[in-house]
């Protein structure tokens, strides 16, 4: 008997019906479904009576590719019906798809991910007819509030014309061919009994064909069709492809063989929880239906009654928010309801027959994006409260949850164990404070950055070591919301059976990141440190040394050479101070900033991460001499190269000016910054301004040094505070007003105390007695204050010009 195909949407309450429909008509010998084959000899833990929705995650990993992928499932999805009702009539079930390490997967993460953007010119073309305005409602349309007579003729016309105008890719037609040899097989093996084929729509009518061609011409062969990923010997994890008379080789059940991962490779499948927030498409899904919430009421209730509690839950959950809705909103909400599913010629209430009602009542103010029911898409922010919630009420909250014999990877029992060794399963309220120089606590905080660099969520550091310099040896761990952690417990183990191994092969993976630039590197090498995967902090620390020199801008790599630099020198805690590789990338990135910096352009203003690489350099002239390259004094003859140049930035020449002034003059030249000032004061208050910053950013100890001595080591006489006070005081009002927050930026470098003096200076210069510390507080924004003065003084200028000034 030949093979009935029904092709189905994912996750349609109306597909699901009618495969739940025809099993019971039929009492097929055999269910096959669109599903990774290599579950076939789990099916029975699939089944084991999980709380829906949950998914097959799978994953796959060698030295050149790393894939995970997952495969969900709902109570409404019609693979899922075709497992439960396939099993409880009988039948014999099976999954059919390749499994998802196979090359046909590489580049898709969800299985089930919609063809519907191959054949958006057929979906467009229906949306117009139909005058609506997305698949999703075309959809509705067509088949979820249309009775169920004649539904699968429906389905079958409407995949048919799409399937028409697209163009199938390498890896749908290995999926394809692959399916059909199960096909093929079950049909030979059912004798007069019907076989029954559950898969995505857009493969139907291509395994239609497929499948009824006798012999092999019918059969793709996905060694010779599909990728280049497989070897010209046409395998894939040694087995080769064709074979047993349709195509595919046969194993010593009888059945098409699954294609095993390479001996090499890290591979495998398991069950993880999964949640309606992430079946929904306005969260960035990209297979089936939208709003599994509202769908899940109807796979329940039908149409009707999902309308009706829609209604009555955005209602709550908007007066929960403290939205004004009245019972008269709620009535006209359902009455626009009615009307738009009579006008539109629903039989029943479609989705966007309900939302389009509750906007209609509820939003009166100009929107200023489309709906977001009217495209696919995440929801964007900044949208009307209103509809935040009615999105957020189609998606309901959901999340499955595995029964308790379900297998787990061994990253699981692993971490259980550890956690358990240590003390910190206490449970996810618990908080912990951890002293760094301790073992115990030590190995602790390790456990915990590694849970983290897997995101594994539970607790969150609120404080510890943020970099290589921070002189700080405790950690502060507290409990975080932790939804989805089994899951991610779970799709972890895609990394490795333990936790070091699994989190050092996280880090590994985002250190061979094509986009991942030496400034995100910085921050795996001291995740590394952190975690304590030794091994690895090597084969980083070489990644890093050779790709210093590629980064073109100076503030990410002056974060490399901070960090670098930070652990090399303080390391107490981590073990990998005075490494030689450090020292590599020390030299590297210090050599390349100081070309980068030489060579810089750019317009006014203050580049806060330009300082911070110029600071580094400095640090690292200063105490790792011996590893760098440049000298101390070529680096000095570079700073004062660059501290004369007109062309750099004003911020920069005032950094390099401090550069070389802590680094020692060049014979001949003077680093009095009282003189440097009055230079550069003539090029207005905000070049002063920005100036000054980089100066004291790079300086500030060394020229404050004026502020007690009154001069400098360049034979000044004048202290820089004097100098400052004297050209700001003879500043014009209009400069003064256009410097002051250039000036008030450039002295924010200094700490409390340190503006204190200078503010004791200054009342001290004027002969005034009063307090240096009130001076600094003022009742408003000082610049605010000078502004209003201005501001008064223009007005009586104003006022005396026309006799109406005040009497003396």
């Amino acid at each position: 008997m030949p093979a009935v195909f029904l092709g189905v949407r994912h996750h349609s309450p109306a597909c699901a019906r009618l495969v739940e429909r025809t099993i019971e008509e039929l009492r097929p010998a055999h269910v096959l479904v669109e599903g990774p084959a290599e579950m076939n000899a789990r099916l029975d833990e699939l089944l084991l009576g999980h709380k829906l929705p949950v998914a097959v995650f799978s994953h796959y990993r060698d030295g050149h590719r790393a894939a995970t992928s997952w495969a969900p499932l709902c109570d409404y999805s019609p693979e899922w019906v075709a497992l439960r009702a396939g099993r409880a009539a009988g039948a014999e079930v099976r999954f059919i798809d390749l499994p998802a390490w196979h090359p046909a997967f590489a580049e898709r993460a969800n299985r089930y991910a919609d063809a519907e953007v191959r054949y958006a010119e057929a979906t467009e073309r229906l949306c117009r007819h139909f005058a609506v305005d997305s698949s999703d409602a075309l959809w509705d349309r067509l088949f979820e509030v249309e009775p169920d007579d004649g539904l699968a003729a429906r389905l079958d016309a409407y995949f048919a014309l799409v399937r028409g105008d697209a163009e199938a890719d390498a890896g749908d037609r290995a999926r394809e061919g692959y399916m059909a040899a199960w096909v093929r097989r079950a049909v030979a093996a059912a004798g007069e009994r019907p076989v029954l084929v559950v898969t995505g729509g857009f493969h139907q009518p291509a395994l239609r064909a497929l499948a009824s061609v006798p012999g092999t011409d019918g059969i793709i062969d996905p060694s010779v069709e599909a990728l280049g990923a497989v070897g010209a010997s046409g395998a894939v994890g040694g087995r080769p492809f064709g074979g047993g008379g349709d195509g595919w080789p046969l194993g010593a059940d009888g059945w098409p063989q699954v294609p095993a991962a390479p001996a090499e490779a890290r591979a495998g499948s398991f069950l993880v929880p999964y949640s309606f927030r992430q079946l929904d498409a306005f969260a960035g899904y990209q297979s089936g239906m939208p709003s599994p919430g509202y769908y899940q009421q109807v796979w329940e209730a039908g149409a009707e009654a999902a309308a009706d509690g829609l209604l009555r839950t955005v209602v709550e959950r908007l007066r929960a928010r403290k939205f004004p809705v009245s019972t008269a909103d709620l009535i006209a909400a359902r009455s626009l309801a009615q009307g738009l599913t009579a006008l539109r010629g629903h039989p029943r209430p479609a989705r966007i027959d309900v939302l389009d009602g509750l906007a209609g009542a509820l939003i009166t103010d100009d929107l200023d994006r489309p709906l977001p029911w009217t495209s696919r898409g995440t929801l964007s922010t900044g949208s009307h409260p209103a509809v935040v919630e009615m999105v957020a009420a189609c998606s309901g909250d959901r999340t499955g949850r595995l029964h308790p014999a379900t297998p787990a990877p061994p990253l699981v029992h692993d971490v259980a164990a550890q956690l358990a060794r240590l003390g910190l399963d206490g449970g996810h309220g618990s908080s912990y404070r951890l002293d760094l120089t301790d073992a115990t606590d030590l190995e602790r905080s390790r456990v915990l950055h590694r849970l983290r660099v897997l995101g594994i969520p539970g607790h969150g550091r609120t404080d510890g070591p943020e970099h290589g310099i921070d002189p700080v040896f405790t950690e502060s761990w507290e409990p975080r919301p932790s939804p989805g952690r089994e899951a991610a417990l779970v799709e972890a183990g895609a990394y490795g059976a333990g936790l070091a191994e699994a989190a050092a092969a996280a880090l590994t993976e985002r250190t061979h990141d094509a986009e991942a630039g030496a400034d995100a590197l910085a921050g795996v090498l001291f995740d590394t440190v952190l975690c304590g995967v030794g091994a690895l902090s090597e084969q980083l620390l070489a990644e890093l040394a050779a790709r210093v020199g590629e980064l073109k801008a100076p503030g990410p790599l002056g974060d490399v050479l901070a960090t670098a630099l930070g652990l090399w020198r303080h390391d107490r805690v981590y073990g990998v101070a005075r490494g030689p590789l450090l020292g590599a990338v020390i030299d590297g990135a210090t050599g390349r900033l100081l070309w980068l910096l030489e060579g810089a352009r750019g317009a006014s203003g203050v580049d806060f991460p330009r300082l911070r690489a110029v600071i580094a350099v400095r640090d690292a002239v200063l105490h790792a001499p011996d590893l760098l390259a440049a000298s101390r004094a070529t680096v000095a003859g570079i700073a004062q190269r660059i501290s004369r140049d007109p062309d750099a930035p004003i911020d920069l020449r005032g950094a390099a000016f401090g550069l070389h002034r802590a680094l020692g003059a060049v014979p001949g030249t003077s680093t009095d910054p009282a003189e440097a000032v009055r230079t550069v004061a003539a090029a207005g208050p905000d070049a002063l301004g920005d100036w000054l910053a980089g100066l004291f950013a790079l300086a500030r100890d060394e020229v404050t040094g004026a502020v007690e001595s009154g001069g400098g080591d360049g034979g000044a006489t004048e202290s820089l505070v004097d100098v400052l006070d004297s050209l700001v005081c003879a500043l014009p009002d209009g400069d003064f007003l256009s410097g002051v927050p250039a000036l008030r930026q450039a002295f924010a470098f200094f700490p409390p105390r340190e503006r204190e003096r200078i503010a004791a200076k200054l009342l001290d210069r004027r002969g005034l007695r009063g307090s240096a510390r009130g001076l600094l507080r003022t009742t408003a924004d000082p610049l605010l204050i000078a502004r209003a003065g201005a501001l008064e003084e223009n007005v009586s200028r104003v006022l005396s010009r026309y006799g109406l000034g005040a009497a003396s």
